[in-house]
């Protein structure tokens, strides 16, 4: 199974309103669930099963990486001079979004104090609006990336005072 189709199967879950499809073969093995709240995007998980014999991975290692939850990655301090800050980082490929739409205020400025559980930003992926929570509490010093670029998995995005 090839991108294209996982996105084309992805399209038609969304515009069906089924809350949840499943599709297992040979190698592959694909959930696909909608938010039934209406304010949940759709999430899609991609799994590859371990086979005896070797396949060619190319076509569904991308998939694998970039709809996975958001859930942000903090990782220890930086050892430059910033230091004393923890860095937020992206938890999946996309595009970085500082607004949940172009009419809204951003999430958070530099000086904007979070706490646990904050949305920080939005990244899409696939056509897909993962929120960005924040998972420590301190106050956002720094932001790495511009509104609408690219990022990559494991890409810094906010440096955090935690005191």
């Amino acid at each position: 199974m090839d991108i294209k189709e996982i996105q084309n199967l992805i399209k038609f879950v969304a515009k069906s309103g089924a809350s949840e499809v499943k599709l297992e073969m040979d190698d592959v093995k694909i959930t696909i669930r909608t938010g039934t709240d209406g304010k949940s995007e759709p999430t899609t998980y991609v799994q590859q099963i371990p086979v005896s014999q070797p396949v060619a991975q190319a076509p569904a290692a991308p998939v694998a990486a970039a709809p996975a939850p958001a859930a942000p990655a903090t990782d220890a301090p930086e050892a430059s001079d910033d230091s004393k800050y923890i860095t937020i980082k992206s938890p999946i490929i996309g595009t970085f979004y500082r607004k949940p739409s172009p009419d809204k205020p951003v999430f958070v400025e530099v000086g904007s104090s979070i706490g646990e559980g904050d949305v920080l930003c939005v990244i899409e992926a696939m056509k897909l609006f993962n929120e960005i929570e924040s998972e420590v509490s301190g106050k956002i010093v720094k932001i790495l990336v511009d509104d609408a670029s690219p990022v990559e998995f494991d890409q810094p995005l906010f440096l955090v005072d935690p005191s």
